[in-house]
């Protein structure tokens, strides 16, 4: 019997094909995705779809058959390598059934019958009807057909490679689509299509992964540590993503669609309410105002901030910028895109984050290999030692200050002495502008962002050095607590309301107000809404957020009362364990905007 006809006579037999699955993991960013999924680094990309001329049918058709000749070649190649070695004879079998696919003229036919009868393009009718298959195989009770999986997506693989060096295609996703990975880097995040993602699960990550962060930037579900899911899943399955609670279906049935669409009407009616407090001041009951921010990677996000209602840029990730391109921009680059910025957030102010590369996001251009890249050559260190590099992007920043209000941050300080360096190139950088005779800004506001603990010990120094301190929360509590946050087998330890973060906290606002200069916080903690009333109490002058968080800790803020977080933070900074604290701020939190809590 041919493979095709054995495929399509287990149809019946598969219980599983259809039937609705879920899978639980971590929600790091709120909202609910519909549509098919595809799974990133698959064997083979879904090519495009394209209509051909009715006198091209049969040139489609034989691009295919020397496709199939191209690969049945390279398959016997394979075969007499693996032959060839010493105990290679039996795994060469397994290359049989490879060869036997591109025999199987009931599965060809059917990609013919396809071409000619829809007079689409070779690819896409191939990936079609082997991506039928390999749906069959996957859902099939039969172990044997299901471990033939990966021999069809190896065969498919092969077969789209050589059509596609015949007749080069773009491979990439054309339509919407919920994006499914082991795991995805900051750079591949920073390239894909945004706006035809929906949402996206991974493998591994946590909620203070950049993923995340550009997930809850941008407003998409996304929700991680989904253990299995890309052997589960497949391109093309129906999802439903809820990153509300941290769910992801495939296949919901239609009962699992209308609760769901009970659910998004809940958040919708809700995301009005709030949206009412759009151009409301965000200060707290008592009348104690608050900056409110927002976090952004993208130019285009500037418009989401706005129409969030938030009071200006807090923290301008620009290390994604130089990813998504590719190449380490040029100054006039960046001076038209920080201008662009500048003016589009105008009257409000941006404060540009310089280069916080290294770690996990780290361009093509700058190539390093370490054994802990955390603890090693990122933020400020590398840009002190690359120092053309940094001073091009300083001279961009002061050109782009005088068309609009634009600040200055460095990330990872670990001394004194390097926010002394920094601002020393700063100076030299204006210095060599006014011997150029170029339009620039050199009065503009310098931050120190409070990342590193030896930092906090010493922020009283680094603040007379500064106009203004930002707490990124996510690398202080990964510093103090000696945790990688995308670590699944020690994420029990990155503890955000941990004595130890909340005192470096507590010294840091300290040490900003002695020197009369504001203090903010921009890191994950900010968008925290069990965490906001502790950072209330704590003293914080500026709260910055990811766009869409915008008018939720807005309405936190209105709802709480200063006079009563501090006395709350009075209380809890006596505490020996984080349980105590979080049960603290849960309860005010829950007492001042239960709406907010409740999913």
């Amino acid at each position: 019997m041919c493979l095709g006809i054995l495929l399509m006579s287990k149809i019946e037999q598969s219980n599983h094909q259809g039937e609705e699955r879920r899978f639980s993991g971590l929600a790091v960013s709120a909202g609910i995705g519909i549509g098919k999924a595809f799974v990133h680094g698959a064997i083979a990309v879904e090519p495009e779809t394209y209509k051909v001329e009715k006198e091209d049918v049969d040139d489609e058709i034989e691009r295919m058959e020397v496709a199939l000749t191209d690969t049945r070649k390279q398959i016997e190649q394979l075969q007499d390598q693996v032959r060839s070695s010493s105990s290679g004879h039996r795994e060469a079998g397994i290359f049989d059934a490879h060869l036997l696919m591109l025999e199987d003229r009931s599965v060809l036919d059917e990609v013919v019958e396809i071409v000619r009868g829809e007079q689409v393009n070779i690819e896409s009718a191939l990936y079609r009807v082997i991506n039928n298959y390999i749906s069959v195989l996957r859902g099939s009770n039969d172990v044997y057909l299901r471990q033939r999986v990966i021999d069809f997506e190896d065969v498919m693989r092969r077969i789209l490679r050589n059509l596609s060096l015949m007749h080069p295609t773009d491979q990439r996703v054309r339509h919407e689509h919920i994006l499914i990975a082991h795991e995805l880097t900051p750079s591949d995040t920073a390239a894909m299509d945004r706006s035809l993602v929906m949402g996206f699960a991974t493998e591994v990550g946590g909620s203070t992964a950049h993923t995340a962060i550009i997930a809850r930037s941008l407003g998409l579900p996304a929700v991680v540590g989904l253990r299995g899911i890309c052997d589960a899943i497949h391109t093309g399955d129906e999802l439903l993503i809820d990153g509300y609670n941290g769910i992801l279906i495939i296949n919901p049935a239609a009962e699992t669609l209308s609760e769901y669409d009970v659910l998004a009407d809940q958040k919708s009616s809700a995301a009005k309410r709030l949206e009412e407090i759009r151009d409301s001041k965000p200060e707290t009951s008592d009348g104690r105002e608050i900056t409110l921010s927002a976090n952004i990677e993208f130019e285009h996000e500037v418009s989401i901030a706005k129409e969030n209602g938030a009071q200006g840029i807090g923290l301008y990730r620009t290390e994604f910028f130089y990813m998504h391109d590719g190449d380490m921009p040029s100054e006039e680059t960046q001076v038209e895109n920080y201008s662009r910025v500048a003016r589009g957030i105008g009257p409000d102010g941006v404060i540009i984050r310089t280069l916080d590369i290294g770690g996990d996001k780290l361009p093509d251009g700058i190539a390093v290999q370490e054994a802990n890249p955390f603890l090693g050559w990122r933020g400020i260190r590398l840009t002190l030692a690359k120092t053309e590099m940094f001073k091009t992007q300083l001279r961009a920043i002061l050109r782009a200050a005088a068309t609009g209000d634009v600040s200055v941050m460095f990330p990872m300080l670990s001394t004194l002495d390097e926010v002394k360096r920094c601002r020393v190139l700063l100076e030299e950088c204006a210095e060599e502008l006014d011997k150029e005779g170029v339009a620039h800004c050199s009065s503009i506001d310098i931050g120190a962002m409070i990342e590193v603990p030896s930092a906090a010990l010493v922020a009283d120094q680094i603040a007379a050095e500064v106009d203004f301190l930002s707490v990124g929360t996510n690398d202080l509590i990964q510093y103090t607590m000696a945790v990688d946050r995308v670590n699944d087998q020690v994420a029990g330890l990155y503890q955000p309301l941990n004595p130890a973060v909340v005192r470096l906290l507590q010294m840091t606002v300290t040490a900003g107000h002695e020197k009369d200069i504001w203090v903010g916080v921009c890191g994950e903690m900010a968008s925290d809404l069990l965490c906001v009333p502790l950072l209330v109490g704590l003293g914080f002058d500026e709260f910055s957020v990811s766009a869409p968080r915008v008018p939720a800790v807005k309405h936190a803020l209105r709802s709480l009362a200063y006079d009563e977080c501090r006395a709350m933070v009075s209380e809890v900074v006596k505490f020996s364990g984080q349980d105590e604290i979080l049960e603290h701020c849960r309860s005010l939190a829950m007492n001042s905007y239960p709406e907010l809590l409740q999913r």
